[in-house]
């Protein structure tokens, strides 16, 4: 997965024209490790036969995506670990990633 990080204050972002942070223009093209944590994740149920999640990813480079977590969308909780899979949604186009190991639970 390729990123962006701003020549300036070094802000890693992800599909963005200007730096969110000191609005720079001068954004280097960086590959990402694939590996992250869930930081939201939310059910939908419309627009598609079952119901799928879409999550808010935060990257180890420290850029937020939005994409899709694969298994059972009421099974993926914040703080679960991810690492981005080969596979693309075909709808949406978003990256699909996958739950590496058992996952992290703050509350219990």
């Amino acid at each position: 997965m390729l990123f962006q990080r701003c020549a300036w204050c070094a802000t890693a972002m992800y599909h963005r024209l200007l730096c969110p942070v000191c609005q720079g223009s001068e954004l280097r093209t960086e590959r990402s490790e694939g590996v992250g944590t869930v930081r939201h994740s939310t059910v939908l149920h419309r627009n598609t036969p079952a119901a799928r999640n879409v999550s808010l990813i935060e990257m180890a480079e420290g850029f937020v995506v939005r994409g899709r977590v694969m298994g059972p969308p009421v099974g993926i909780h914040s703080g679960d670990r991810v690492r981005l899979s080969t596979a693309k949604d075909p709808v949406r186009g978003e990256p699909v990633f996958q739950l590496t190991d058992e996952p992290y639970r703050a509350w219990t």
